[in-house]
């Protein structure tokens, strides 16, 4: 494809990155990446990949914006409370960027439809905030061998990991099951403060734009934490498990099971 004179100004910053060029806008342009949850975390996400000329970008989400979303949602705005999140979002990601297609699913992801929702995108990003959820994500994509950026963010604290199947560690490797209900707060037990969506959302659009163009390392084999008290990033590497339930040699987990609806978009760290 050939980009117009228009495009070609709409993206100069991205062309003149000796990492991206006119070839990796052109990736850009061509891909396709899920968002599911359109949260805290989903909500930056969901800008900057419909800034960045992301070609298709699908959304899921059956919630709807309500008055405490608003505090770091920032895809939402006041007149949105009662309107579908994925609705809201695909508004403002439209008025962003008309040139790209969103895809706005109003469903929570479950055992039945995941493998249907992520199959056709090259990127799936976890903006989703409970445990079941986080596991039916990487148990599909790892099934499906599909990339995806997990994160958790609660209190002042965030977490960033990237999977690409086959070629690292999973969720699972250095989580493997959930916890038991009811032991670890939720953000709406806990709190979140809301820039902290801004800061690990972002890091997870970034990690879609990284993957796509294939510009610089992606965060596999490495969990990314950050404490915003301190003002500190850390960086963990972390290996696949060899008796891990999905993406070990002989896995017991071989088809997506569990889902939860949001709460919110945090979990315990």
């Amino acid at each position: 494809m050939a980009f117009s004179n228009e495009q070609l100004e709409r993206y100069s910053r991205h062309i003149i990155l000796k990492e991206i060029g006119v070839k990796g806008q052109k990736r850009l342009s061509e891909g396709r990446v899920l968002i599911i949850g359109a949260g805290g975390l989903g909500a930056p996400a969901a800008l900057y990949l419909a800034a960045a000329g992301i070609g298709v970008i699908g959304i899921a989400d059956a919630d709807a914006v309500d008055l405490s979303n608003l505090q770091r949602q920032v895809i939402h705005s006041t007149p949105d409370i009662g309107r579908l999140k994925v609705e809201s979002a695909r508004e403002k990601m439209e008025a962003i960027n008309p040139e790209i297609t969103v895809k706005a699913e109003p469903v929570f992801a479950d055992s039945d439809n995941i493998l249907d929702l992520i199959s056709g995108y090259d990127f799936v990003i976890d903006g989703t905030d409970s445990f079941p959820a986080k596991f039916l994500i990487n148990d599909a994509c790892v099934i499906a061998k599909k990339p995806f950026s997990h994160a958790g963010i609660i209190r002042f604290r965030g977490q960033l990991m990237t999977c690409v199947p086959q070629e690292g560690p999973c969720y699972r490797c250095v989580f493997p099951a959930p916890p038991p209900p009811d032991a670890v707060p939720t953000c709406r037990q806990a709190g979140v403060i809301g820039a902290m969506g801004g800061v690990i959302g972002s890091l997870q659009a970034m990690e879609a734009v990284k993957f796509l163009t294939g510009a610089g390392q992606l965060l596999t084999g490495s969990m990314l934490t950050y404490d915003a008290l301190s003002m500190e990033f850390r960086k963990i590497r972390i290996k696949a498990r060899d008796g891990c339930e999905v993406c070990g040699k002989n896995p017991s987990i071989t088809k997506p099971a569990g889902g939860a609806a949001p709460v919110c978009e945090g979990i315990a760290l």
